[in-house]
């Protein structure tokens, strides 16, 4: 532990979401130490007091390590890198959404050097972060989770513990395939309701105070058209897709969900592609 009983924080991935985090975790009088691939990215981090690493090795001092980087391709690279320094008793707790099976097959490879991994994928985007008010799914020990509790609260309004290492991404596929199939519906309703002769703000302003109300008619009643939420698409496809392979590797049917969220993305990347093209 640091000074003070504090533990200290490294942390890899400080982009539109992580670097709020850090922010908040070094606000809340963790000390952090934040690796980047260039000292620019770093730089407004180590103005609000972290300390750049020079390599990811340079994270083996601390007691907890966040990754928040894109896919699992990104988790496992910063892993390997990490891994000559992991000493006993780290956490590595891993807020990127990625396959349940990419946790669990580093929390292996983790507890040959006795540190714990456990998952913790967050959802609420870059300004509920700012904010401190990301929801959080974890899997993984109770103890490790609880040693990482008041880090994870200086960024979190809610924490729940979900099970073994990989249940948090478990509920975040789920949780993000669910926003696109309401997203989806959303815009299916406000598109009928305009051929059915209704303004679409005011149907949009009237469903999102009644019972047919969600986040989805939120997000959709902003958009011009769904080709506008292509980036946010892209990386929902990639959620979408890790759980209809989770599925699939399971012999679960999640079929309608997959189906109805596909719809969405089909029409917002194809379109936003046509437009690019």
């Amino acid at each position: 532990m640091a000074s003070g009983g504090n533990p200290h924080v490294g942390f890899v991935g400080i982009g539109n979401q992580g670097g709020p985090i850090v922010e908040r975790i070094a606000a809340a009088g963790f000390p952090v130490t934040i690796w980047a691939r260039t000292p620019e990215a770093a730089a407004p981090l180590v103005a609000l007091g972290a300390t750049a690493a020079r390599e990811v090795t340079g994270l083996g001092a601390c007691d907890i390590v966040g990754i928040c980087v894109r896919d699992d391709a990104g988790v496992v690279q910063v892993f390997d890198g990490l891994f000559p320094a992991l000493r006993p008793q780290m956490i590595v707790m891993i807020l990127a959404t990625i396959h349940p099976d990419t946790c669990a097959a580093l929390a292996v490879r983790a507890a040959e050097r006795q540190v714990t991994v456990i998952d913790t994928p967050v959802s609420g985007g870059a300004e509920v972060a700012r904010a401190g008010k990301l929801t959080v799914m974890a899997g993984g020990p109770a103890d490790a989770i609880e040693r990482c509790r008041p880090v994870i609260d200086s960024f979190s309004a809610l924490l729940v513990h979900l099970g073994d290492v990989g249940s948090g991404q478990l509920a975040k596929l789920i949780n993000n395939t669910l926003l696109t199939a309401h997203l989806a519906l959303a815009d299916e309703a406000l598109c009928s309701g305009e051929a059915l002769g209704l303004n679409r703000v005011g149907l949009a302003t009237l469903l999102s105070a009644s019972s047919g109300r969600s986040y989805g008619v939120d997000i959709v009643s902003r958009l011009p058209s769904p080709a506008a939420f292509s980036s946010g698409a892209k990386l929902l496809e990639k959620d979408v897709g890790l759980l209809e392979a989770v599925a699939q590797e399971r012999r679960v049917n999640v079929d309608r969900m997959i189906g109805t969220a596909g719809s969405f993305l089909a029409a917002a990347i194809s379109k936003s592609e046509g437009e690019e093209s």
